[in-house]
């Protein structure tokens, strides 16, 4: 039984986000099969709203070698549940808690000197050895050194391997473009992280691994493969480059809370910006803004109730929405389905995305703390995500 048929058939009684490890699992294998190196499965942001712990567990039993995540605190919480596998970590302060990812031998990214620095003073306060990716600008002017700053840079690293302090193991960049495959500045981002690698090497740097692609270039452009490959988006389903069907991980469901009869003439919600041009029906849902329904699809949204797509009725408030549901027999207590896959006919991530002039990974990852979550377990996933013998060894 599917979930969205099965959500249906319960009687819910508070909003419910439903997450498909298995879908999460067919996703990864599908990654771990095209890329040219290893998957590295990014589970920043809570797993993008998707459960950092579960779809990094699932990831790892189904082709991901490594985790990412941004922050070194993201990275802990992985450690916590007991996860061992290679993880990076690459957008922190220099105030960061260095020291304790180093104890628990998470590799940092290091975008400057000053970063650099700070790594090697956690080492020598530790007397460990930390392991670093060097993390360019390849175009995108954030995150990661620029050009006119990278061989300082790569000369300091080296000093600081000469210490016994850091051991570079990656050079990484980023492709700003990757959503749109032909555009030409996916091939500008490959040719500038090219010259970074030739000026780390011929600094004296040899990292084993250079990472380059996200999920779009993963599908799109096996030029920018490399050894890793940094998928986060497309392991729960969104394909920002649209080339390719992966399948959807969670469902969004709601109760109907109460139904009234109403007039033709009848104005709905703040600000009165829909009025009923007929006789109708309407449904109220327990789900608002505050919950990560973008008000911004107000007078564009649609639910999925007793089996037919209904509108949106009036501006989406904090707490609640309103369904115009026509002539529907709907009663409180019955279920609304939000989002989800879509294979019942039901909203998308992406339909609500385009709704809200959004991308699907604003909409996952802004799903409010007050909506229960249930996690389906895929086949064959380790309790605590523990690596096989060989990834643990690289280690």
């Amino acid at each position: 039984m599917t979930m969205q048929l099965a959500t249906a058939e319960r009687r819910l009684t508070v909003p419910r986000l439903e997450i498909d490890l298995e879908a999460v699992a067919a996703n990864s294998r599908l990654f771990a099969a095209r890329a040219t190196g290893d998957l590295m499965a990014v589970v920043k942001a809570d797993g993008f709203g998707h459960g950092a712990v579960a779809v990094a567990c699932t990831a790892l039993a189904h082709g991901a070698r490594w985790l990412g995540v941004t922050s070194i605190d993201e990275a802990l919480t992985l450690r916590r549940a007991g996860i061992v596998a290679p993880t990076l970590s690459w957008l922190n302060g220099l105030d960061a808690d260095f020291e304790g990812a180093i104890r628990q031998r998470i590799d940092l990214a290091v975008p400057s000197v000053e970063h650099l620095a700070a790594v090697a003073t956690a080492a020598t306060t530790l007397g460990r050895v930390a392991q670093i990716h060097l993390h360019a600008d390849t175009g995108m002017a954030r995150d990661g050194a620029p050009a006119a700053e990278w061989d300082a840079l790569c000369r300091r690293a080296v000093a600081e391997e000469a210490q016994g302090l850091v051991r570079v193991v990656g050079l990484m960049g980023h492709l700003g473009c990757a959503d749109t495959p032909d555009d030409n500045a996916n091939a500008r981002a490959r040719s500038a992280f090219a010259e970074f690698v030739r000026t780390a090497r011929r600094a004296g740097l040899r990292p084993s691994m250079l990472h380059l692609a996200a999920t779009s270039a993963t599908l799109t452009d096996p030029l920018a493969h490399h050894d890793l490959c940094r998928v986060g988006a497309g392991l729960v389903g969104i394909d920002p480059s649209g080339t390719t069907a992966l399948r959807g991980a969670m469902t969004l469901s709601a109760p109907v809370i109460s139904v009234r009869d109403v007039p033709a003439g009848t104005s709905v919600g703040y600000g009165h910006t829909f009025v009923t041009d007929r006789a109708t029906r309407l449904a109220l849902l327990p789900l608002g803004y505050a919950d990560g329904m973008p008000r911004a699809a107000s007078g564009l949204a649609e639910v999925l109730i007793a089996g037919a797509r209904r509108p949106v009725a009036g501006l989406i408030s904090m707490d609640q929405l309103v369904v115009d549901v026509g002539s529907i027999n709907v009663t409180p207590g019955d279920t609304a389905i939000v989002m989800g896959p879509g294979q019942h006919g039901e909203p998308t991530v992406g339909d609500w995305a385009q709704w809200s002039g959004s991308i699907p990974h604003e909409i996952v990852t802004g799903l409010g703390q007050r909506i229960t979550r249930v996690t389906a377990p895929a086949a064959q996933v380790p309790a605590v995500g523990r690596p096989p013998a060989r990834l643990r060894s690289l280690r």
